[in-house]
C-alpha cells in the first residue's frame, strides 16, 4: 500500500523487512525524478520528493514493488562484508553473561560468530539497528538509560546490536567499542551502514 506522507512524501507498506530492502536498493540505483531521499524502515520505506507529479509517482512504485515482491528472499546488499573491529570491554559484558546464562568469552563469540545485517536506521543519525543477532544474546534494556554513551559503544537490546555514531543518552547494554567512525557529516553518505549491508564483529 503506497499512502501520503506529509506534503512531499509517499510512505510505502512494503510488510516485510526483506521487501524494503529490496525496494530501498532498487529505488537507491535508479532514483525517480525529483526524489531527494529514500528511508527504508522494517515494514516500510518512505520517499521524499518535493515538487515530484506524485501520480507518476506511485505509478513507478507500483510498478519496481511488483518487480522486487517477486524476487527470491535474498536480503540485497554489498558483496563485501563489512568488518567492525571491537574491543570487548563494554561495561554490560559481564551482566550480559549472566541474563544469558553463559560466559563473558561466549558472548564474545556468539556476538561476533554470525554476520549481522543493518535492518534500517533510526533513534539518531547514523544509528543502525542491526538484525541477526544471536537469539542467546537477547537481553532487555537497562531499566535506568544512561545519560550519556560515547561513540563507537558496542551494544546489544532486544533482538538487535548497535553501534553508537555519537555520543547520546542510551539504554542498550554496552559490550564492547570500536573506533571505526560509523557517523561522518563530511562524507557522502554520512552513515557507514546502509540498510541490506552485512555486518560481521571481529574482536582485537
Amino acid at each position: 500500500m503506497i499512502r501520503a506522507a506529509g506534503e512531499h512524501g509517499l510512505l510505502v507498506e512494503t510488510g516485510s523487512l526483506e521487501l524494503s530492502h529490496r525496494l530501498h536498493a532498487a529505488l537507491r540505483a535508479d532514483q525517480p525524478v525529483g526524489v531527494v531521499e529514500i528511508v527504508a524502515g522494517p515494514r516500510t520505506v518512505l520517499i521524499v520528493a518535493p515538487g515530484a507529479d506524485h501520480g507518476r509517482l506511485r505509478t513507478h512504485l507500483a510498478g519496481v514493488i511488483a518487480q522486487e515482491r517477486d524476487k527470491d528472499d535474498a536480503t540485497p546488499g554489498d558483496e563485501a562484508v563489512m568488518t567492525i573491529p571491537v574491543i570487548y570491554d563494554g561495561a554490560d559484558l559481564e551482566s550480559v553473561a549472566v541474563l544469558a546464562g553463559i560466559s563473558a568469552d561466549e558472548v564474545i563469540s556468539r556476538h561476533s560468530g554470525r554476520e549481522l545485517v543493518v535492518g534500517w536506521l533510526g533513534f539518531a543519525p547514523g544509528f543502525a539497528y542491526l538484525t541477526g543477532l544471536d537469539p542467546v544474546l537477547e537481553t532487555p534494556r537497562l531499566d535506568t538509560p544512561r545519560t550519556s554513551v560515547p561513540a563507537g559503544s558496542v551494544a546489544v537490546a532486544g533482538p538487535y546490536s548497535a553501534v553508537y555514531p555519537s555520543a547520546s543518552p542510551g539504554g542498550w547494554r554496552l559490550i564492547g567499542r570500536t573506533s571505526v567512525q560509523v557517523w561522518d557529516v563530511t562524507a557522502d553518505p554520512p552513515s557507514l551502514f546502509r540498510p541490506g549491508m552485512r555486518v560481521r564483529f571481529q574482536p582485537t
